[in-house]
């Protein structure tokens, strides 16, 4: 068995195709950016009711949604951060013992390449939404 899952391995990476994929590379994962990229990367942060600011991992199993959910929405939360909504309620029924949120931001961590190498990141906060009480 060991030995047919090396032959098909091996089969897809010399082919190079996408085609056989799990038995092959993936393609879309292997790039490098190009030398003078930003790379963006969205979160949620959240403001305790204790003063600790704390991110809120964009996951389905940490906050109810995903991060790919939150991207796509971008332009709808700035028009209405309310949109957080999900995300603040979803980390708090995920998380009864940490003290409640009591204002989230939609933030994007901008990292600019220079030559290849990163150049410190800038933090950019495009939506707050302070939870009702």
């Amino acid at each position: 068995m060991t030995l047919l899952g090396i032959a098909l391995l091996v089969n897809g990476s010399l082919r190079m195709s996408d085609d056989v994929w799990p038995f092959g590379p993936l393609s879309q994962y292997a790039f490098s950016p190009p030398e003078d990229a930003t790379i963006v990367i969205t979160r949620v942060e959240g403001l305790l009711a204790d003063g600790r600011r704390i991110d809120l991992p964009l996951r389905v199993s940490t906050a109810g949604i995903s991060r790919a959910e939150i991207e796509a929405r971008i332009p709808a939360i700035q028009a209405d951060p309310a949109l957080l909504r999900p995300v603040a309620d979803g980390w708090s029924r995920r998380h009864p013992a940490e003290p409640p949120l009591r204002q989230v931001w939609l933030v994007q961590d901008e990292t600019r390449l220079v030559e290849g190498r990163p150049a410190p990141a800038r933090l950019l906060e495009l939506a707050t939404w302070t939870l009702p009480r």
